[in-house]
């Protein structure tokens, strides 16, 4: 069951859509008829689990309308494959973008589905090539193949890592140049992007975006904004977060609700100096 579908005790996330977006957003929806500030991203975007996300606290802070286009597990493809969503960026007086992960977008070696990102379609002629003792039918999802290409072949997936890094890049740089305008790019995540990488396994989220990644797009934007959780956001866990019963797991992955006070904290400092002049 998905989450914006949840019975009982559950958040009612109140989706919506935009135009003829394919993809349903967090409400409520928002009248795009006066100024707004624009918010693309991920998960910790949109808020899941969350009743006050942070888009939702600027909304409060800010003197102008707060619009969440933020998808569960989207990745950049989930935007650039979305004129109506792009339209609306380009309208804003700002646009926030927050740094998703580079596993959830097709490229040379996979696809995965235009709007659900993190879904793994197939894999490609030359992955099949590279990766031939992989049975690419077992996998439903981007991170459970990369860990197992990562576990089984670590040489190998290095050339799927770097891949995905360069697609990344480029990717980004289209998105950030067909908005325009104002735009802030937002990362939140424990860690800062100097260490992006890891040093085992697939690396913390967002999975392989680093530092040098970050700078190349600085150019392009207003402000870069980083949140590195701290401690008290880290420990705060599941505290007053909504879930069902079969939810716990998936809610202590998210971003605490300290987190999101956090992120709002960092982003209303940029934003008050973009906003315009009253």
């Amino acid at each position: 069951m998905s989450y914006e579908k949840m019975k009982g005790g559950e958040l009612n996330y109140e989706p919506c859509r935009y135009g003829e977006s394919r993809l349903a957003f967090r409400g409520p929806k928002k009248d795009l008829d006066a100024p707004y500030v624009a918010f693309l991203g991920g998960t910790e975007t949109y808020g899941k689990f969350v009743a006050h996300p942070f888009v939702e606290m600027l909304d409060d802070r800010l003197p102008l309308d707060c619009v969440n286009l933020g998808y569960v597990n989207a990745g950049i493809d989930a935007f650039l494959a979305e004129p109506t969503v792009l339209e609306m960026a380009q309208r804003a007086e700002v646009t926030v973008v927050q740094v998703m992960g580079a596993q959830n977008m097709s490229n040379r070696y996979y696809k995965v589905h235009p709007r659900r990102n993190d879904r793994f379609i197939g894999a490609s002629n030359m992955m099949q090539m590279v990766f031939n003792e992989i049975d690419f039918s077992e996998f439903h999802f981007t991170r459970h193949m990369l860990g197992t290409l990562c576990a089984r072949t670590p040489d190998r997936y290095c050339m799927v890592r770097d891949e995905l890094r360069m697609a990344w890049s480029a990717r980004m740089k289209l998105l950030l140049n067909t908005i325009g305008g104002k735009v802030v790019l937002l990362w939140v995540a424990d860690h800062a992007p100097d260490t992006a990488l890891g040093t085992s396994g697939l690396g913390p989220d967002p999975l392989f975006v680093d530092r040098l990644m970050i700078e190349e797009l600085r150019p392009l934007v207003e402000d870069v904004v980083e949140v590195v959780l701290s401690e008290e956001a880290m420990a705060h866990g599941v505290t007053g977060m909504a879930f069902g019963d079969m939810e716990r797991g998936a809610a202590q992955r998210m971003l605490s609700v300290k987190g999101h006070e956090e992120t709002a904290e960092a982003l209303a400092e940029s934003l008050q100096v973009l906003m315009p002049l009253a």
